[in-house]
This record gives C-alpha cells, structure tokens and sequence, in this order.
C-alpha cells in the first residue's frame, strides 16, 4: 500500500527482510536456505514517520531513535491499523524521542556533561 498523504507521526509498519541461523519469537514467513543452515524472514518493525520528503521518500524514526528513509511507495511500508496502534502501543516511538538526544546504547536518558 502505497503512503500517500502521509504526515509527520503517523505511525507506519515496515516489513524488514532478515536472515540469521536463528529466526526471532517475531518472526513471519521464515523460508530455511537450501542446506539448512540459516533462515530468511520477515519481521514487522514499528516506525514514526519523523519527515515527508518533496522527493516522495519518509524519514522514519525507530524506536530507539534510529532513523531510516524509505520511499514512500515501497510495498514493504503500510500504514499501521486501529488494533496495531493500540496492542503495540509500546513498540512504536514517540515524537517526544524524536526532540530528545537518544543514546546509541537505547538508553533514553538525557545525557549530562560533568566539567
């Protein structure tokens, strides 16, 4: 579904390809490799749309304040529903994340300088 008219904090769902020898309790469609040994998935990350670009793409925020641009017509990207929005509540970000420095450990605290 492409995400047309989309506007600052919607909240998206991006289907992300992922592959490892050991699929995620999250896991979705998971196709084993030809000898067996590692795994293809599908795993439903839960975005922020931070920015709409003129070009057609999203700038969306994570979680844990990571940041990904997408365009805005790739199939993978979908608009999140009524019941995603409200059992899932926790696992999408805030734009309050978004104001606020975010630590590349996730910690969400702010930082303090010490002299």
């Amino acid at each position: 579904m492409a995400m047309r008219n989309a506007q600052v904090g919607d909240k998206v769902v991006f289907a992300k390809d992922k592959f490892s020898t050991v699929p995620g309790k999250r896991a979705k469609e998971v196709a084993a490799t030809p000898k067996g040994d590692n795994y293809s998935y599908i795993v439903e990350k839960y975005w922020l749309v931070k920015e709409v670009h003129e070009s057609g793409s999203l700038l969306l925020l994570t979680r844990r304040g990571k940041e990904h641009t997408v365009a805005a017509d790739d199939p993978r990207l979908r608009r999140a529903n009524w019941i995603e929005k409200i059992l899932y509540r926790k696992r999408f970000p805030s734009l309050d994340a978004a104001s606020n420095d975010v630590r590349p450990d996730g910690d969400d605290a702010p930082q303090s300088k010490s002299n």
